[in-house]
């Protein structure tokens, strides 16, 4: 019987010939993630163990992401720790304030996490490396602690759905579409526990902002991992960042899927997730009128360079409508000085936006944006559950970076059609 690109992950990091779904296997680690949250839990948890070491200063990266700089005492305490861990261990790859940037961008670009490696996170969206061709999920703190210090994890070995991609995207339709228009159709929990597997001819025309950010979205749909198959663009991005061997892989011609769903890019529209699931799906056509007081354009789901880019092609020579507040973030240091250099601040200022250093803050309703009572924001992050954004009677409605900017301008979920 054949095996999915995640099986054979799987397979070569628990040193067997085959897996099969539903297999409880130990896997060999490429890379631990903690971030300010998650990490102070897990050394806890390490401390309480009586453990004394981790199994390798380069394979645990540590980011200071969501309260980052401090929002108040308690993240000061929790940053404190993890700087204290981290020259206890002399943890190389550690980013705090100045260095860090969102740790789901920020690892890619430092190129921590590369093709073929098994990764684990204290965070549910470190599904987004599968964009590079690796296996990559998020667990709970204590399987964090267990991982910094054996160099394992142990996992059932999931059963897979099959995307075939197929045609192009339309002009300001993007990845972020592409995902909202998957969970639309199979539902928050469509996948789960699978791995969501995308190969295709239409994968050429995905870049790999779009592939990161479809990733990203995977634990959306429920699923334990989103992983792409290795091409021509995986392999460019990794040139220029990976400076270690690493092994791609293709699943079996033979390989078993429960599901093999058929994709057309160029059948897919500007897609808004409504409030409170991202499942809750409507196309730009559908939306109707909805006032919104807030947008925010950035996170691990959308804070890179060509989310920059469509965001301020949108908002070039135009102003933030007098009744909504918009808050940018570009989700690393290089992203943002890249932004500068572009002109794009310019831009966003001139237009009546603030921009942020990086940080989750509003994504998960920490800081730097959070709504009020009956508030709607539109926002490029990954999650619109109940108060997830700030009060629990407030709105998140998840969109691509064109549409929120769109938005920002006319005052109500607007499609950039009409600004443009």
């Amino acid at each position: 019987m054949g095996m999915t690109m995640t099986q054979k992950i799987l397979a070569a990091h628990a040193g067997l010939d085959q897996v099969t779904a539903g297999q409880l296997i130990n896997a060999k680690l490429d890379m631990v993630l903690g971030n300010d949250i998650t990490t102070p839990v897990a050394i806890k948890e390490f401390e309480k163990a009586g453990f004394t070491d981790i199994f390798d200063k380069d394979k645990v990266s540590i980011v200071l992401d969501h309260f980052s700089p401090n929002k108040d005492i308690k993240a000061a305490q929790q940053c404190k720790q993890c700087r204290s861990f981290a020259r206890r261990f002399d943890v190389t790859n550690f980013y705090d304030v100045g260095t860090m940037g969102i740790e789901h961008a920020l690892l890619p670009e430092k190129g921590l996490v590369g093709p073929g490696e098994c990764i684990i996170g204290a965070d549910s969206h470190t599904c987004t490396y599968g964009a590079l061709n690796a296996f990559s999920t998020g667990v709970g703190s204590t399987d964090m602690c267990a991982g910094m210090a054996s160099g394992e994890c142990w996992f059932k070995v999931p059963s897979a759905i099959k995307f075939n991609i197929h045609g192009k995207l339309n002009p300001w339709v993007s990845g972020k579409d592409v995902i909202l228009h998957i969970i639309g159709m199979i539902g928050v929990d469509g996948a789960l526990y699978k791995s969501m597997e995308f190969s295709g001819d239409g994968l050429k025309n995905l870049s790999m902002d779009d592939r990161l950010c479809i990733a990203n979205m995977a634990i959306e749909a429920g699923a334990k991992n989103g992983i792409f198959e290795f091409d021509e663009i995986t392999e460019a991005y990794v040139k220029e960042r990976v400076n270690r061997p690493y092994k791609t892989y293709k699943a079996d011609e033979d390989a078993v899927y429960d599901q093999i769903i058929d994709l057309d890019l160029s059948a897919i529209k500007s897609t808004i997730a409504f409030p409170h699931l991202p499942e809750n799906t409507k196309t730009i056509d559908e939306v109707g009128e909805v006032k919104i007081d807030q947008i925010v354009i950035g996170s691990c789901t959308n804070g890179r360079i060509s989310d920059m880019e469509a965001a301020a092609a949108v908002l070039k020579g135009k102003k933030i409508h007098r009744d909504v507040r918009a808050i940018i973030i570009p989700a690393t240091q290089k992203i943002w000085l890249e932004c500068v250099k572009r002109g794009y601040m310019d831009i966003f200022i001139e237009a009546g936006c603030i921009v942020s250093t990086p940080t989750c803050g509003p994504c998960l309703g920490g800081y730097m944006g959070i709504l009020a009572e009956g508030e709607r924001c539109v926002s490029t992050t990954n999650r619109n559950f109940v108060g997830r954004m700030g009060h629990v009677d407030s709105e998140v409605y998840l969109a691509s970076p064109a549409i929120a900017a769109a938005s920002g301008i006319m005052g109500r979920i607007a499609d950039v059609k009409e600004v443009m």
